[in-house]
């Protein structure tokens, strides 16, 4: 039903738009209104080269089945790429944040994309993550890129309190397994996100990465 009363105040198609619009973070019925004007007065080709692109998208991109980054092909680039350092595991929780390292240009090892953190209150546990099939890499090197045994993990979590106990429940999970265990510097403001840092304070947090109690340094 639309807002007013029942009665529709633009055709069907373009009230269903709106609605769909609005669906998406960050938009309210306002922006969602004008984003469906601005889409039906476009005489360029954008708005359907937009819906082609939302296709393609959802058609032909998916998880790595070994790192979780998204991606069109299977394993990812990054997987496949002789020239980083499989030994090399860090970890983040989206695929946004994976783009924010590479953004830095200085790391060369690979990753692995939780798809979220633990979250209680949200009721978010470790079974909702990827958590298993990370541990699976540590402890079956052919489950990893390129059958590469990890050698060290760099825990690049979000500095916030959810982050920050994803974190702590990965370090003991790690506790006992023969692999380095390392986080980010604490340059990073706490309560922050990664995706809002800027590439230097990223690569000076990843360069003064800090050995964790129970990995051996």
């Amino acid at each position: 039903m639309s807002p007013q009363g029942g009665l529709h105040a633009f055709p069907e198609p373009v009230e269903r738009l709106v609605r769909e619009l609005e669906r998406l973070p960050g938009i309210g019925r306002r922006t969602a209104t004008r984003l469906a004007f601005h889409i039906l007065k476009d005489e360029g080709g954008h708005a359907q080269d937009l819906a082609a692109s939302i296709r393609e998208v959802k058609d032909k991109v998916a998880c790595c089945e070994t790192c979780f980054q998204l991606t069109d092909v299977d394993p990812c680039r990054l997987c496949s790429d002789h020239t980083r350092d499989a030994s090399k595991i860090l970890v983040v929780e989206q695929p946004g944040d994976l783009m924010t390292f590479e953004a830095t240009g200085m790391y060369r090892g690979i990753y692995h994309v939780l798809t979220g953190r633990i979250d209680p209150l949200s009721g978010v546990g470790p079974d909702d993550l990827t958590v298993q099939s990370f541990l699976d890499r540590i402890d079956q090197p052919d489950r990893n890129a390129r059958g590469v045994k990890v050698e060290e993990v760099i825990l690049g979590l979000n500095p916030n309190l959810e982050g920050d106990s994803t974190t702590l429940y990965l370090a003991e999970a790690l506790e006992h397994r023969d692999v380095r265990v390392t986080r980010l510097a604490r340059g990073l403001p706490s309560g922050s996100q990664l995706e809002f840092a800027n590439t230097a304070i990223i690569a000076d947090a990843l360069h003064g990465r800090q050995g964790m109690a129970g990995s051996g340094d």
